[in-house]
């Protein structure tokens, strides 16, 4: 008789005890996700080539070129974690978009950690806030139980009128404001509820990394915009 290969189960199919162990698989890679994070923007910003680089890419059209780069690697990670169950595949599609963020962050961590008389203060501050909200939704989601997968329709549409105005902003050179950053945190946040819902409705005892990817693509969405508010107070 041959041996058959079992099929993953939904979180919804299987015991409380194995529920909590793919949330703390789940978390843990998240927060190792930060960890590289934090491990990759520090050693992009000690090379003076890269940083000039980046920083020379924020204006005009260079801009959105390079958050085309941006999306089409972060389209990549995500179908490549989720079409495929070889973990060293997840592995490096997961590193793989770190390093993306990692570099993305560039300009606008060297002119908070460089450029701003406090700097460190601000970073902190926005990582704090930043943690503090993130665990604040993903716990609305655990305690109510409830399925945040019909705010779908509303991220779509929301983030491909953000991406509008980003390019109409680049474009036609305007700024987009306190108001925009604080739009788009709403929009993270709606992200964070979207995907910590996933992680019951969603995925299989196996998908840790999808999910885990999908978490950190959201946290660090939001660190982005509580970082451009906390700047533009500054």
């Amino acid at each position: 008789m041959e041996n058959q290969v079992q099929e993953p189960l939904l979180l919804s199919e299987v015991s409380d005890a194995e529920r909590v162990a793919f949330y703390k698989k789940t978390y843990a890679h998240v927060a190792g996700g930060v960890l590289i994070f934090i491990l990759f923007e520090y050693l992009l910003l000690q090379s003076e080539t890269i940083v000039n680089f980046m920083l020379s890419m924020v204006d005009g059209i260079k801009w959105l070129i390079m958050l085309g780069g941006f999306m089409f690697i972060t389209n990549y990670a995500e179908r490549m974690t989720m079409k495929t169950t070889d973990k060293n595949t997840q592995y490096l599609a997961y590193t793989l978009y770190i390093f993306a963020e990692a570099l993305i962050f560039v300009p606008l961590i060297y002119v908070a950690a460089f450029y701003m008389d406090s700097g460190p203060e601000i970073l902190n501050q926005a990582a704090i806030v930043t943690l503090a909200l993130f665990t604040g939704l993903s716990a609305v989601v655990f305690v109510t139980k409830k399925d945040f997968s019909f705010i779908k329709t509303s991220l779509t549409i929301g983030f491909f009128i953000a991406i509008g105005l980003i390019i109409a902003g680049t474009l036609f050179g305007f700024n987009l404001g306190l108001w925009f950053s604080v739009g788009m945190c709403l929009l993270a946040g709606g992200s964070i509820l979207y995907q910590t819902s996933n992680l019951v409705n969603k995925y299989s005892t196996d998908d840790y990394i999808p999910a885990s990817l999908g978490l950190f693509a959201s946290l660090m969405l939001l660190f982005w915009y509580v970082l451009s508010i906390f700047l533009s107070r500054d």
